[in-house]
């Protein structure tokens, strides 16, 4: 090799390092909006971030995993709208520790099998601390594994049938004994004992209406028919024709997603009159209503810990502040309210644990029998189960199309799951 060679090659390899020294220097340097950035990236599943272990980035993941595709949108984006809601206001006042907290948002599209793979992710790629997340019961118990067997930690802002909890959630949505065991009596004494089940076809249904059998049989009611559909079932007609040759008093109706809208308007458009039969649901919510109209709405009763027409300063303040980050267009509703205190409890645990290991069971121990003020109302975590003690509230909806509170506990009550 000659010397012009040897000095070209030279020259060549001290551009090299000079060209990357100067690439990590604009990569790497204190740049004043790099948190937002990583935020930004991790909300879009995308990455960034650190776990609360890697203290050094003064960064804390959470995932946040809801569905914005599929049937169950309608209820599960504003539940993901609150929580992030949640994490910027935490952001805004601190951070945890001094870290800031990164959410690593994932989609699962209304459906189970690709909720497995979004929790698995969560847990083995970004190292989540805790995620708040999942609706469907379905979705919950195809996750459970994945939370158990991987040292995961889910909070749960769902109502559900309170059947077999796991260590590795924390539930901040109503048990039955929290709704229906108060609900169904209600409804007897006040609309009358006929009811006429109607459910999306999935595990929770299932297990709500055999609960609402027992509690009717235990209150002077009766079941004068039983009837599941498939997720994402519009068609009500056939249905419709068997409500008007029974007669219910009451439509017990836990209808999913987009089916309690096609519901609805089926309802309407055949002449069924909620002044007679009014339909009476945990799964229905303002933003079911708000989708629907006074018109269409007007009359219909929903049992469950929280209204957004909540009289009180908290809660409007957060029905305000929702609206100017997410439009007026997007309504709060129970999951959401859940979603935004679930948050604030993850907030508090690990600001207890501070420069501890963040594990499942920290977390759990930082929460025994903590309470906080919510917008719903102050909560309390029960320490044997893991569960909030709650209100709970029956609303009906008014001419103008909002829920008012017809019956509200006085106290807050233990929950029970099985």
């Amino acid at each position: 090799m000659n010397r012009r060679s040897k000095d070209f090659k030279w020259l060549a390899l001290v551009l090299c390092v000079v060209l990357a020294a100067l690439a990590l220097a604009s990569c790497g340097g204190g740049s004043s909006d790099g948190g937002s950035a990583a935020g930004a990236e991790a909300a879009s599943g995308e990455g960034g971030g650190g776990s609360a272990d890697a203290a050094g980035g003064g960064e804390i993941k959470v995932g946040v995993l809801f569905s914005t595709s599929g049937a169950l949108t309608i209820t599960e984006e504003p539940a993901k709208n609150a929580a992030l809601m949640a994490i910027e206001e935490i952001n805004a006042a601190g951070g945890v520790n001094g870290k800031t907290l990164v959410p690593v948002y994932e989609d699962y599209g209304s459906d189970p099998a690709l909720a497995v793979d979004k929790i698995k992710k969560l847990i083995m790629e970004d190292e989540v601390v805790a995620t708040v997340g999942l609706y469907t019961s379905a979705s919950r118990i195809a996750c459970r594994p994945v939370l158990e067997e991987n040292d995961g930690l889910l909070f749960y802002p769902t109502f559900y049938e309170g059947e077999d909890p796991s260590p590795n959630i924390v539930y901040t949505g109503a048990c039955p004994n929290q709704q229906g065991d108060l609900f169904v009596p209600w409804l007897v004494e006040n609309v009358g004992p006929k009811f006429f089940l109607l459910g999306t076809d999935t595990v929770y249904m299932q297990l709500i209406n055999s609960q609402a059998k027992e509690l009717l049989a235990a209150n002077g009611g009766e079941v004068v028919a039983e009837e599941y559909v498939p997720s994402g079932h519009s068609d009500f007609a056939t249905i419709i024709n068997k409500i008007n040759e029974t007669k219910p008093d009451v439509i017990y109706l836990n209808l999913n997603g987009d089916s309690a809208v096609a519901f609805y308007k089926a309802y309407k458009q055949y002449g069924l009159d909620s002044s007679v039969m009014p339909t009476a649901s945990f799964c229905s919510d303002e933003n079911t209503f708000g989708a629907l109209g006074p018109e269409i709405s007007a009359g219909h009763m929903i049992s469950i810990n929280y209204f957004n027409t909540i009289d009180t300063p908290e809660n409007q303040k957060f029905v305000e502040d929702y609206a100017a980050a997410y439009g007026s267009d997007s309504v709060l509703q129970s999951v959401a309210e859940a979603s935004y205190k679930s948050v604030y409890l993850l907030k508090y645990a690990l600001e207890e644990i501070g420069d501890g290991e963040v594990t499942p069971e920290s977390i759990r121990a930082a929460l025994a029998d903590v309470e906080i003020d919510a917008p719903g109302g102050a909560v309390k975590v029960d320490s044997d189960n893991y569960h909030l003690y709650l209100k709970a509230r029956i609303g009906k909806v008014n001419a103008d199309g909002l829920l008012e509170t017809v019956y509200e506990s006085e106290e807050l009550i233990k929950p029970e799951p099985v």
